[in-house]
C-alpha cells in the first residue's frame, strides 16, 4: 500500500511507520519538524518519505494528498497532556479538533479513498467501573474530566459527523498505550516503579487499559487493512487499576511497590497547592485520575479483525525489556 500518516514522529505514529515499512508499504510521513523525524526510531530511519507540514492549512494538505495519491491516510497527530494551563487550551484544541477537521476537509477535497482516524477510549469519559464498548455513550451532563478529554471528544465527534455524511473513515480507539519511549505521565510512573524511584502512589484506583505499543500498532494496521468503513474499534489491553499496574512494573524491575498511597480525599484537598510543586493545574490532574476509570473492551476488534494484545503483566514487563 501507499499510506500517508500524520503525527509520524510521535510515540504511536512512528511505531505505525515502522510496522508499515517492515511489511513493504510505501509511507509518506507528515511531521511538524523534520529534525524530529530523523531522530532515533523516527520515520526517516525506517525509510519513509518525509513531508514537513504543521497541518494548519486545508489547501496545502489537499495539495499534499493529491500529489501523494495514497491508498489510505492515517491521522495520528494530536496532543496529549493533562493539567495544562488555561492559556494552553487553544493550542490543544487546535492540535486535536482543528487538525482533525482540516485533515478530513483535505481528504474529502483530494478524494482520499480511505482514512483511519486514531481516537482514544478516553472519549467514553469516566466509565464508573463499566467496561465500555463502541456502543457506549457517556453522560455529557457530567462534563469533562480534563481539557484533553474535551478536545478528543470533540475530534471524535467531527470524525463521526463526517462518517454520517458518507466519508470513508474508520476509527481506531487506543487504550493506555505503553512501551519503550513512552513519555506520558503514566509511563513516567511505571518507569519510576520499575526503577525504584517512585516515592508514593496517587490515584491508585484509576482504571486503565495498558497495551504495549507494538500490539496497538498491529491493531491500527488491522483497522487500516480490514476495518469496516463507518465503524469504530477499541484497541485496548486489560482493565486494571493504576496501583496494580505500578505493582507489576515494580515486580518487573525486581522492586517492591511504594508502600505510601495518597488517599483521593487528600489529593483533592491539596490541589490548591499544585503551583508550589510545578503543577499549575493540579485540580485537572486529580479530576482526571482519582476514582476515574477509562475501561473498554476490544471484543469487536478481536471478533472482526483477529486483534490480540498481550496481558497487562507482559505488556508492562516488555516495556522495560525485549518485546
Amino acid at each position: 500500500m501507499r499510506v500517508l500518516i500524520t503525527g509520524a514522529a510521535g510515540f504511536i505514529g512512528s511505531a505505525v511507520v515502522r510496522r508499515l515499512r517492515e511489511r513493504g508499504d510505501e509511507v509518506i510521513a507528515l511531521v511538524r519538524d523534520a529534525r524530529r523525524a530523523s531522530g532515533p526510531a523516527g520515520p526517516t530511519e525506517y525509510g519513509a518519505t518525509i513531508v514537513e507540514d504543521d497541518l494548519s492549512a486545508v489547501d496545502r494538505l489537499t495539495e499534499i494528498l493529491r500529489d501523494a495519491k495514497p491508498d489510505a491516510a492515517i491521522h495520528a497527530a494530536g496532543s496529549y497532556r493533562i493539567g495544562i494551563r488555561k492559556d494552553e487550551r487553544g493550542a490543544m484544541w487546535d492540535a486535536n479538533v482543528g487538525t482533525t477537521t482540516r485533515l478530513l476537509d483535505a481528504a474529502e477535497a483530494a478524494a482520499t479513498k480511505r482514512i483511519v482516524y486514531v481516537s482514544t477510549v478516553n472519549v467514553f469519559g469516566n466509565t464508573h467501573g463499566v467496561i465500555a464498548d463502541e456502543a457506549y455513550r457517556r453522560n455529557l451532563a457530567e462534563g469533562f474530566v480534563s481539557w484533553y478529554d474535551e478536545t478528543k471528544y470533540g475530534a471524535h465527534e467531527v470524525a463521526e459527523q463526517r462518517i454520517a455524511g458518507g466519508a470513508p473513515i474508520v476509527i481506531a480507539m487506543p487504550g493506555t498505550v505503553i512501551g519503550p519511549g513512552d513519555l506520558s505521565q503514566i509511563g513516567a510512573q511505571l518507569s519510576g516503579a520499575h526503577d525504584g524511584h517512585l516515592a508514593y502512589v496517587a490515584s491508585a484506583d484509576m482504571g486503565i487499559t495498558p497495551i504495549h505499543v507494538d500490539d496497538e500498532v498491529m491493531g491500527i494496521v488491522a483497522v487500516l487493512d480490514r476495518g469496516q468503513v463507518g465503524r469504530s474499534y477499541v484497541l485496548a489491553g486489560d482493565c486494571i487499576r493504576l496501583g496494580d499496574a505500578l505493582a507489576l512494573a515494580a515486580a518487573a524491575g525486581g522492586r517492591k511497590p511504594p508502600w505510601l498511597r495518597v488517599p483521593n480525599a487528600l489529593l483533592r484537598a491539596m490541589t490548591p497547592l499544585g503551583g508550589l510543586i510545578g503543577q499549575a493545574n493540579a485540580h485537572e490532574i486529580v479530576a482526571a485520575s482519582a476514582g476515574v476509570t477509562y475501561w473498554a473492551s476490544s471484543q469487536r476488534a478481536t471478533d472482526e479483525l483477529d486483534f490480540r494484545a498481550r496481558d497487562a503483566e507482559n505488556a508492562i514487563r516488555d516495556t522495560f525489556g525485549p518485546a
